[in-house]
């Protein structure tokens, strides 16, 4: 695997890092800035927002550059964020920093994930991107838990210019590693990157992401109640429980990256079929302390195992102008963030109790596995078509062969 790849993880710890950070340093950030906590979660959905938005708006303004050119500039533009949030006077400033700090954060997943697989050969393309998602799961492991450390300690703004100086990091690792010559001619432009978009194979798998990876959220938005109150944790367990899950993450990544360079279809299915049996035993694994820690571990491993075969299986879908097709699957990874928390809060709300959300998620991981299927179903059509076209425009050749 060319060295490349590693600048490409560096930028996505960094990325992943500020992601989630904020969700442990709400108490921290409430205080200073005499705020109420939930008020301090619109942070958490500023910076979500400004992925949605960002990922295919930026693909498509940036369509006509050179992919590196663009990768250094979305991690500029991530190091103004970051650094903006550390200095931000007050709620506003720093809702507006949180929003620009995510605007950069799709855009450069999926066009990471392009330079990835145009640096390797067709059969190691999920391996690659794999690689590049890795810096985002070991920022679940390391790089979440020492932030928070470090804003607990030395204050929240802190943890964002150390976030910052990671940036900077990932720019020089891009500047020195990706060269020029091996990231792939520039895209299709705005016109072919769009034309992408209405593919409807495309639509099904941003459908399939949707669906699959808001099954991992409706659980894991509320994994921290599931803990102490059914499996009976001390909240200060919670920290080293989440690691579990980005250890379970980080091997589900490469596992799948591995095995979906085999069979892409096959790691889909098999990953979205685990991820729902994972999510209907909860209410079982959660009985003890043991079997619940276990649990938290098997729904990173099962659900990070599709990651991987999702991102590529949208790229190849939009193979003519993969860029934006790219980025909006990126936006897709939030949009199930934000509706999969919301559905397993409606089951929390309707009071089926504290491991209802994973029920809820088991649903959304067959709901996922449906679209997949219909994606295969419109596939296989397509591929016959396609077969009986190229058949019957041979037979009149043959046939006046046959004749003369």
């Amino acid at each position: 695997m060319p060295l490349a790849l590693l600048a490409l993880a560096v930028g996505a710890f960094g990325i992943g890092t500020t992601e989630f950070v904020m969700m442990g340093l709400l108490p921290n950030v409430a205080d200073d800035l005499h705020i109420s906590i939930p008020t301090a979660g619109h942070l958490v959905s500023a910076y979500a927002l400004g992925v949605v938005i960002g990922a295919p708006l930026l693909a498509a303004v940036t369509a006509r550059m050179p992919r590196r050119t663009v990768l250094i500039a979305l991690m500029g533009l991530f190091v103004v964020g970051n650094a903006l949030s550390a200095f931000a006077p007050g709620n506003g400033s720093l809702l507006a920093a949180r929003f620009l700090s995510g605007l950069p954060h799709g855009a450069f997943f999926g066009v990471g994930a392009v330079v990835a697989t145009s640096m390797v050969p067709p059969e190691r393309k999920a391996r690659s991107v794999s690689l590049m998602f890795l810096g985002l799961t070991v920022a679940n492991v390391a790089g979440v838990p020492v932030a928070t450390l470090m804003g607990q300690h030395l204050g929240w703004r802190a943890t964002f210019l150390g976030v910052s100086v990671i940036g900077l990091a990932a720019i020089a690792s891009l500047a020195l590693l990706i060269p020029h010559d091996r990231v792939g001619a520039p895209s299709a432009g705005l016109r072919g990157e769009l034309a992408a978009l209405k593919s409807l194979p495309v639509w099904l798998a941003l459908g399939t992401t949707v669906a699959g990876f808001g099954a991992l959220f409706a659980a894991y938005s509320y994994v921290t109640p599931m803990l102490t109150e059914s499996a009976g944790f001390a909240e200060s367990d919670v920290t080293l429980l989440l690691a579990l899950f980005g250890v379970g993450a980080t091997v589900g990544n490469l596992l799948g990256g591995r095995l979906a360079d085999h069979s892409l279809r096959g790691t889909l299915f098999g990953g979205l079929v685990s991820l729902g049996l994972v999510l209907l035993l909860f209410p079982v694994l959660m009985r003890a302390e043991w079997s619940a820690a276990l649990a938290v571990t098997l729904l990173g491993m099962a659900a990070f195992i599709t990651g991987s075969p999702l991102q590529l299986m949208v790229m190849e879908k939009a193979s003519a102008a993969p860029s934006l097709a790219s980025s909006a699957n990126q936006a897709a990874f939030n949009l199930a963030n934000a509706g999969g928390a919301w559905i397993g809060g409606l089951a929390l709300a309707a009071g089926f109790g504290a491991t209802s959300p994973a029920l809820a998620g088991a649903a959304l991981a067959a709901l996922g596995l449906g679209v997949a299927g219909v994606a295969y179903a419109v596939d296989r059509r397509r591929s016959v078509t396609h077969v009986g076209r190229v058949v019957a425009s041979h037979v009149p050749e043959q046939q006046g062969v046959l004749n003369h």
